[in-house]
């Protein structure tokens, strides 16, 4: 067997694959002579079939067979060997008249090569890294929910503008029949509130939907229907009120902050507000994180130049899919998928630079940690090490999780080596002014 390249330009190459009779005959003559002795065919005895009547019937197929083997064997074997880095896989070259009657055959593939260039974490113009931090309003607000969550109800006779108000939405004509609790202090409509107030159990109002909350998720949650529907809703419906209470906030006091957090983990409103804006900023963090990981892809994309083997690209994405593609549909799927292939160079690239690695270890402890996390939301808190461990064996035996996992740890790795040498410039803001400038 011979195998060439010829190279077209620095990103396309095209590979010959020559076979002779040599490399196949031996491996075809022993699966037929397999076949002669297996064969059941009507007028001859068990393995006395003639070797002319084997090879009509099998022949052609098991060459076949066995000639594709050898060419995939030998060609990724040569790829690895002269260490070329392919984009996709190679493509056959459609040969007019191909003759399997022949003993020699000569086969032709087409490739598309990596292109070679340098990636620099360094870019010109600096990428911002904002800094997410719980400001004295927000901190504010989370004290008074808190106090509000564990404070006392108490019975009222009349609807008064902040009570908490329990009763039955009802709405024939679509079905609505459902009980829920309104508080007065999330309500937008002033026709809607002032029908409300003064009101006793028992009594009831019309209220419209359009425009009923501050907030418009919480028609849905309030009516028992989804939200795709609550959005769509303009209509009366009718509230039966079952019961009023007050809600007098909790006081700030030890009680308080030991249900929070523990006996004595917090013992004043000034260590309350420290607790409260660290939590908050840690959780801010991880948004954060993301919005630069983006960022940073998005600038090592726009600044990171090189050409791709675009026309091998378009007709290897036209030919393997799992149906074939007219070249518009081809041209409009390698446009969609262009820039998720020009970061995945750019990410290997920064990946072998680095010598960023993932460890069996690594990757284990992350998946413990990753266990750990979830079993906390249920509140499993300090899970023993044997049973953490048999639930990543478990989770690791699954390839599917093993890769998302490994996905997201290089992520992490990823982050951080850009924390430490990408151009980056910190910028402090508040979590509604983060808001505001990322989603506008």
């Amino acid at each position: 067997m011979n195998i060439s390249k010829e190279q077209i330009d620095d990103l396309n190459a095209v590979v010959k694959v020559n076979i002779s009779k040599e490399d196949y005959h031996d491996k075809v003559e022993k699966i037929l002579k397999d076949y002669r002795r297996q064969a059941n065919i009507p007028g001859f005895r068990k393995g006395q079939v003639p070797m002319g009547l084997i090879k009509k019937q099998y022949g052609r197929a098991v060459l076949v067979d066995e000639v594709n083997k050898l060419l995939q064997d030998n060609l990724n074997k040569y790829l690895n060997e002269e260490k070329l880095d392919v984009l996709g896989n190679p493509l056959p070259k459609q040969q007019d008249s191909f003759d399997w009657d022949r003993e020699e055959f000569s086969f032709e593939f087409e490739l598309g090569l990596a292109p070679e260039f340098d990636a620099t974490l360094k870019t010109k113009k600096p990428v911002t890294h904002y800094k997410i931090v719980a400001d004295k309003k927000m901190i504010e607000e989370q004290i008074e929910r808190i106090r509000k969550q564990y404070g006392k109800l108490v019975s009222k006779k009349e609807v008064g503008k902040k009570d908490e108000v329990t009763g039955t939405f009802f709405n024939e004509a679509e079905e609505i029949d459902h009980k829920s609790t309104l508080e007065l202090d999330k309500i937008k409509s002033k026709k809607a509130l002032d029908s409300l107030l003064g009101k006793k159990a028992g009594e009831s109002v019309t209220l419209k939907t359009k425009g009923l909350f501050k907030e418009d998720y919480l028609l849905s949650g309030a009516l028992g229907i989804n939200r795709d529907k609550a959005d769509k809703l303009d209509i009366e419906v009718k509230f039966t009120i079952d019961e009023i209470n007050e809600r007098q906030p909790a006081e700030l006091n030890q009680e308080l902050f030991d249900k929070l957090f523990g006996k004595d983990k917090v013992t004043s409103k000034k260590e309350l507000k420290e607790r409260l804006k660290t939590d908050a900023e840690k959780q801010f963090e991880q948004q954060s994180d993301q919005k630069l990981l983006n960022d940073v892809t998005e600038r090592l994309i726009e600044t990171t130049k090189f050409d791709l083997p675009t026309e091998f690209l378009k007709k290897w994405i036209q030919m393997t899919g799992e149906k074939p593609l007219s070249p518009e549909e081809a041209n409009d799927e390698y446009e969609k998928s262009e820039k998720g292939l020009r970061y995945q160079l750019i990410e290997g690239k920064i990946i072998k630079d680095n010598n960023i690695e993932l460890t069996f270890d690594e990757l284990k402890e992350f998946t413990k940690g990753f266990i750990k996390s979830q079993m906390a939301q249920y509140g499993q808190m300090n899970p023993a090490e044997e049973e953490l461990d048999a639930i990543a064996g478990r989770v690791m035996s699954n390839q599917e999780e093993v890769k998302r996992l490994s996905e997201q740890l290089m992520s992490q790795k990823l982050l951080a080596l850009y924390k430490e040498k990408a151009n980056l410039k910190v910028k402090e803001v508040t979590y509604e002014n983060f808001v505001k400038e990322v989603y506008g």
